[in-house]
């Protein structure tokens, strides 16, 4: 089947499984096709009928990755006389070309008679045919540039890719919102089990002593640990990481391809999860905050709500960074445990910043979690002085966070820069690094009863990251 205005095919082995007669009607078929719309059809055919070889205009003939001739048709028995050799009358001239090349077929062609006969190698042949008369042609022709005024426009593409920007960005994008609705029931699941983990929590809290809430030590630690609850909530990044990073790895095995670049997968990766987040949030939010008993003023509501949004965003780029700088699936999960124990571990709760060690303390700044505690807690905690002065001197954390000129909007400020740095060491990820295993092709095993019928079916093992790899596949057929 031909589609599309095609001027040059490529053919290879299209006699495979087919009689002379059907070889010989596709062949004049194609050369009907050429004919009438001035192309050109390279085909690649071994030992073909003689009734299909004379359909041909020129012949190439190779032979141990060499060019032995490539000129017309009617003129390869001249070229091969010159050189001492004959094709007899009874015999097929593509038999001829296959076997004068061969040592063992080549002395029964010869026929010049005033010398002996010596084996010619290919290379002789290959050097002998440019000082033929085709070939001194052809290589005068190849030294003459070629005029790029009389070739078509769209001879010759001059793009990396075959899209424009905007058109490879929207095609990710579908592409993108395609897979998301593929993978709605993971969305939906979210969704519900966020709902699920607030009606848990909100009743715990609604239902807490009535005593240990007026405004006791008890109740700001009830808050201190709804903060981090609240945190804690959404921290549930590292489970997409697998999703991440095997749609990543696909990218990475298919880069060479040059279907489209890195930044038009990864930008509607990022952008079209941003209204599932937008969601998320608000469902943990709007059912959490007044139910535990936060600040009632509803500006600090929202300032809790971008600040859960932020840290959401950040952890999600960093997890799409981690699959992508993994490309492997046990590597992305062994350093995704690494991370999420050191945003636990430094990020100022499990160890406030004072048991931190010293040479630890890159560890502290550099965590998200950090910024977020910080701006959820002195959101709650500066809200209503009055409330939380009563529970006095013994609230020794929440002074010292108090008591310190941090604002809410610079932790914000915090979070987003890592928000936009994670993404970008993702996009960095996608673009430079490649792949851990590199594609090999795999040979089909050749076993007992394929060999008893003459078949050429074999099996070899790839050796790939140190794991063998085995394939079996059909034989192809014999030569006729």
């Amino acid at each position: 089947m031909l589609v599309g205005p095609a001027k040059a095919l490529f053919m290879d082995e299209i006699s495979t499984g087919l009689d002379s007669s059907t070889t010989y009607q596709i062949v004049n078929m194609l050369r009907q096709y050429v004919h009438i719309m001035k192309g050109t059809a390279f085909i690649s055919l071994l030992q073909p009928a003689p009734e299909t070889y004379d359909l041909f205009d020129d012949i190439v003939l190779l032979a141990d990755g060499q060019i032995v001739y490539q000129g017309p048709r009617e003129n390869v028995l001249d070229f091969f006389e010159s050189m001492g050799f004959k094709c007899p009358e009874r015999k097929g001239v593509a038999d001829f070309l296959q076997e004068v090349t061969s040592k063992k077929d080549q002395k029964q062609y010869w026929a010049n008679k005033d010398e002996p006969y010596r084996f010619i190698p290919v290379s002789e042949f290959a050097e002998a045919f440019q000082s033929f008369a085709f070939g001194r042609k052809l290589g005068d022709e190849l030294a003459i540039p070629f005029d790029k005024s009389k070739s078509h426009p769209a001879a010759l593409t001059k793009q990396k890719y075959g899209l424009g920007d905007k058109e490879l960005l929207k095609a990710c994008a579908d592409r993108e919102l395609l897979l998301m609705k593929r993978n709605s029931f993971v969305f939906y699941f979210k969704i519900f089990q966020a709902t699920f983990c607030d009606g848990i929590y909100g009743n715990d809290s609604l239902f807490a002593n009535e005593d240990a809430q007026r405004y006791s030590r008890r109740w700001r630690d009830i808050h201190w640990c709804a903060i981090f609850h609240c945190h804690y909530g959404h921290v549930q990044w590292s489970d997409r990481a697998c999703n991440d990073n095997s749609e990543a790895s696909c990218l990475l095995q298919t880069k060479g391809y040059v279907l489209f670049p890195p930044w038009a997968y990864a930008i509607p990766s990022w952008i079209l999860k941003i209204p599932v987040t937008f969601l998320e949030v608000a469902i943990w939010t709007f059912l959490t905050y007044y139910v535990i008993g936060f600040d009632p003023n509803v500006g600090r509501l929202m300032k809790q709500y971008l600040v859960l949004l932020l840290v959401h965003q950040s952890g999600s780029a960093l997890f799409r960074f981690i699959g992508a700088a993994g490309r492997n699936m046990i590597v992305a999960n062994t350093f995704g445990l690494f991370a999420l124990l050191m945003l636990f571990a430094l990020g100022g709760m499990v160890l406030s910043r004072e048991d931190v060690k010293k040479w630890w303390l890159w560890g502290y700044w550099s965590s998200p979690l950090m910024y977020a505690q910080n701006a959820i807690i002195v959101n709650e905690f500066t809200g209503n002085i009055g409330k939380w002065n009563q529970i006095g001197s013994s609230c020794d954390g929440v002074s010292r966070v108090l008591s310190s000129s941090i604002l809410v909007l610079d932790r914000s400020r915090g979070l987003f820069g890592f928000v936009w740095l994670f993404n970008i060491l993702y996009l960095l990820s996608l673009t430079y690094l490649k792949p851990f295993e590199k594609p090999q092709a795999v040979l089909p095993e050749e076993t007992e009863d394929d060999a008893q019928k003459g078949g050429s079916i074999r099996r070899v093992s790839a050796q790939v990251n140190g794991s063998t790899r085995r394939s079996i596949s059909s034989g192809s057929h014999p030569r006729e």
